[in-house]
C-alpha cells in the first residue's frame, strides 16, 4: 500500500510538504482540483466509490438523470466491481473505468462528482481526498462513524467549496415536507414530544462464525482501512459490518439518522441536545454476532420538547404496528409519520376533538429526487437540501445516543472544547485511533 498518497492536499506546498507529501502529490490531481465547476449545459461524470449497496442505489437514480454519466467505479471486492461495471455498461451502453483504490480514481480529471457508499469507518478519508481534489459529493448516512471525523468533513466541505448531500433522503420527500409545514404551522398545537423507533431483525446481526480465510478478490487490508486490524470473519464484513463498532453504530446511526433528522426538522433545530441520556443493552440473540446494542432507549432533553429514540432489534413492530416510524405529540394532536404514511389522532376535550381531522395520506421512495437535487446544486454551486451541517448534527445525536450508553452516563456537550467536560470515558469515544499508516486527516 502507497500510504505517502493517502492524503491529496491541494492548497500550497507548504501544506503537502507538512504532511509529508511535498514530492508527492500527483500532477494529475492538482490539474483536477483547478477544474472549472460543471456549467449549466455540461455532462456531469459521476464516479462511485464502495459499489455494493445503497451507494450503487444512489448511482442508478443518477445515471437515470439526462446529462449525467457514469465514468468509473471502485471497490476493494473485485467480484462486486466486476459485477456493478457489467450493470452499469448495461444501463448506459459504455462501461465505467474499475479502480480498487480510491486514490487511483481521484486522480481522474474526468470526474466531477463521486458517490461515497463504503462502510462508515470509510467515509472520511474518501471525503477529504473528493475535497482536495475539487470533486462534488453525496456521501452516504451516516456522515461518519464519529464526532471528530464529522468536523472534519465539515471543514473540508466549506474550505473547498464543494457541494456535498448527505444521504438522508427524507428531506427530499414531499410527504415529510407537508408533514413538517403542518406541525410548524401548528396543526398540531405545541409540539411537546417526538418518540422515535425503529425496530428491525437485521439489528441482531448473523450467527456467529469462527474466523476464515480473506474470499477471493478481496482486499481486506484496504478494506479495513484504518480500522483496527482483526482476522476476516463473514459476521463483520459484507452487510453485517454496522453491527461493530470499529466500522458503524448499529440501528441508531443507520436508520436512527434518518428519523432523528425529521424530529429535529419540525422545529428547525441546528443545536446539539441539551443532556443525552439512555438505557439498554445487549439482552438477546447471544447465538448472534454484534456489538451494538440490540435494547437501546435514547433521551434527548432539547430546549422545548424530548426527543427520543429506541430499538429493539430482532423484532419488526412497534408503536401503531409499524416496524418504524415517528409520533409527534402536541397539546392538540399527534402526527404518526413513517415513509410510507402520515396519520393524524386529534386529541378531545369534553368529549369533542380539538382540531379537525385529517385524512391518512401515503407517500414513496424519495431517493431520486434527493439525487436530482444533488445534481442541481453541482450546477447551481448553491447548497442541497441535506447539506454538511445538518449531516454532521444528526450524526451527532446519533453518536450521542450510543456513547450515551457505552458509558453509562448522562452527556453534557461542551460546545467550546468539543468535548464532554470532565467525562473522560466519553472524550475517549470522540475522536477514532486510526491504525498505522493511515492518519486522520487535518484540515
Amino acid at each position: 500500500m502507497d500510504t505517502t498518497r493517502r492524503k491529496f492536499l491541494t492548497s500550497t506546498t507548504k501544506l503537502a510538504a507538512a504532511a509529508g507529501l511535498a514530492s508527492m502529490v500527483p500532477a494529475s490531481l492538482l490539474a483536477a482540483s483547478k477544474r472549472k465547476n460543471v456549467s449549466a449545459g455540461d455532462t456531469i461524470n459521476i464516479a462511485l466509490i464502495g459499489c455494493r449497496s445503497m451507494g450503487f442505489g444512489d448511482l442508478l437514480n443518477a445515471i437515470k438523470q439526462p446529462g449525467v454519466d457514469c465514468t468509473a467505479l471502485c471497490d476493494v471486492d473485485r467480484n462486486i466491481l466486476d459485477e456493478r461495471t457489467a450493470d452499469v455498461l448495461k444501463k448506459q451502453g459504455k462501461a465505467p473505468k474499475k479502480y480498487s483504490d480510491y486514490r487511483k480514481l481521484l486522480e481522474d480529471k474526468d470526474v466531477d462528482a463521486v458517490i461515497i457508499g463504503t462502510p462508515d469507518h470509510w467515509h472520511c478519508l474518501p471525503f477529504v481526498a473528493a475535497c482536495e481534489a475539487g470533486k462534488d459529493i453525496y456521501v452516504e448516512k451516516p456522515l461518519a462513524n464519529s464526532i471528530a471525523e464529522c468536523d472534519i468533513m465539515v471543514r473540508a466541505t466549506r474550505k473547498y467549496n464543494r457541494v456535498v448531500q448527505v444521504g438522508m433522503q427524507q428531506r427530499s420527500g414531499p410527504l415529510f415536507k407537508k408533514s413538517m409545514e403542518l406541525i410548524q404551522n401548528g396543526a398540531i398545537g405545541q409540539l411537546r414530544k417526538v418518540n422515535i423507533w425503529g425496530n428491525f431483525n437485521y439489528g441482531i446481526g448473523e450467527i456467529k462464525a469462527p474466523d476464515s480465510a480473506v474470499p477471493a478478490g478481496v482486499d481486506y487490508d484496504m478494506w479495513l482501512g484504518p480500522a483496527p486490524l482483526k482476522a476476516f470473519n463473514k459476521t463483520r464484513f459484507h452487510g453485517n459490518w454496522r453491527m461493530f463498532w470499529d466500522y458503524g453504530g448499529g440501528l441508531v446511526t443507520d436508520w436512527g439518522v434518518h428519523l432523528l433528522d425529521i424530529g429535529l426538522w419540525a422545529k428547525n433545530i441546528v443545536q446539539l441536545p441539551v443532556s443525552v441520556s439512555a438505557v439498554g443493552g445487549n439482552f438477546a440473540y447471544p447465538d448472534h454476532a454484534h456489538e451494538t446494542f440490540d435494547t437501546l432507549n435514547v433521551i434527548y432533553q432539547l430546549p422545548d420538547y424530548t426527543l427520543s429514540w429506541e430499538n429493539t432489534a430482532g423484532t419488526e413492530n412497534g408503536p401503531y404496528g409499524l416496524p418504524y416510524g415517528l409520533s409527534f405529540i402536541g397539546n392538540d394532536a399527534t402526527l404518526i409519520l413513517n415513509r410510507e404514511n402520515m396519520e393524524f389522532y386529534p386529541d378531545m376535550q369534553n368529549g369533542k376533538p380539538k382540531v379537525a381531522a385529517r385524512p391518512k395520506e401515503t407517500g414513496d421512495d424519495s431517493h431520486e429526487l434527493h439525487m436530482q437535487n444533488f445534481l442541481e446544486c453541482i450546477k447551481t454551486r448553491k447548497d442541497p437540501v441535506c447539506n454538511i451541517e445538518n449531516g454532521r448534527l444528526v450524526a451527532m445525536y446519533a453518536h450521542m445516543g450510543n456513547i450515551a450508553m457505552r458509558t453509562q452516563s448522562m452527556l453534557v456537550w461542551n460546545d467550546e472544547d468539543k468535548n464532554f467536560g470532565d467525562n473522560s470515558a466519553a472524550n475517549k469515544l470522540i475522536t477514532p485511533a486510526y491504525r498505522a499508516p493511515w492518519k486522520l486527516p487535518l484540515i
